[in-house]
């Protein structure tokens, strides 16, 4: 974040060219660009676009580890925000920077402020939304869970199992949907029954392509047919024939981890632990203190 010479020296005359730019880069990948002044700027490979729609109050930022929040704000009759992708939560964590830039010779610019996009609140035609500086991730609980169940979620660094493995997914073309929260097959064969319950269903074409979804249940019916529910609507709609990835679900189970991904040498919790009876055990002289219920 820091200024060079020329950006000094201008700043320096009293009498400047400066402008504020921002860009939001989304998590599949789509960046934005978005300046105050009243042309297109480009610069870092962005381009800026006036009159996008969005605007940004002042920063506020200081020394030391505290979290510098502002807030964005904009219309949502912008070609680069639309309602359907903030509904669809496709702006939800995104990445976002800022600059002052020299708009006169936009190579003068310094970042200002990194970090990510909050709680974005809609109403009215317009939105708004929350800033969170690099700090915010100092505030979430971290460390081990001491429990038999797996700490680590399927297919992260932790875990490192790859869910696109053969055997694991699926890409299908979505045949019968309800409401974008149950989805119908004619069958999945080679898959057996709940094998994606608590996987993941990903989007990838279509006008929801991106978004991502919790399995709630796989079940086989009696017809033969198989219906998928998520435990929330995805926020776009799905049509038929849009192609869908399906990735097998974890409980967590270290049998689970061992049968259906082989991948225990990476399990992540403690099986072995003694159960909440071998804490108020006593000693006994037959029987064994197993974790097992002192009471049958």
């Amino acid at each position: 974040m820091g200024y060079s010479e020329e950006l000094k020296a201008h700043l320096a005359t009293g009498c400047t060219t400066i402008a504020r730019a921002w860009a939001v880069k989304r998590k599949d990948g789509r960046v934005l660009g978005f300046t105050d002044h009243d042309a297109e700027l480009m610069f870092e490979g962005i381009r800026f676009e006036p009159d996008s729609g969005m605007t940004a109050k002042a920063l506020v930022q200081g020394t030391g580890l505290a979290v510098d929040n502002t807030e964005s704000f904009g219309a949502l009759s912008s070609d680069a925000i639309t309602e359907a992708d903030i509904l669809a939560g496709r702006f939800d964590g995104a990445e976002v920077r800022a600059w002052i830039v020299n708009w006169a010779d936009t190579d003068q610019h310094a970042l200002t402020f990194r970090g990510s996009l909050g709680e974005i609140a809609r109403g009215a035609g317009a939105f708004t939304a929350e800033l969170r500086g690099l700090s915010e991730a100092l505030g979430v609980e971290g460390g081990w869970v001491y429990h038999p169940r797996c700490s680590a979620v399927l297919g992260d660094a932790n875990c490192r199992f790859d869910t696109r493995a053969p055997g694991h997914s699926l890409e299908i073309a979505a045949e019968g949907i309800e409401a974008a929260v149950v989805f119908r097959f004619a069958a999945l064969p080679g898959f057996d029954d709940r094998w994606f319950e608590k996987g993941r269903i990903q989007v990838l074409s279509g006008a929801a392509a991106g978004l991502v979804g919790v399995i709630k249940n796989d079940r086989a019916l009696k017809d033969g047919t198989r219906e998928i529910e998520l435990w929330q609507r995805l926020g776009a709609d799905v049509a038929p024939g849009d192609l869908l990835r399906l990735e097998a679900g974890c409980d967590r189970r270290a049998e689970t981890c061992r049968l259906k991904f082989d991948n225990f040498l990476n399990f992540r919790g403690f099986p072995h632990m003694p159960g909440e009876d071998w804490l108020v055990s006593y000693p006994v002289q037959s029987g064994s203190n197993d974790g097992g219920s002192l009471f049958g």
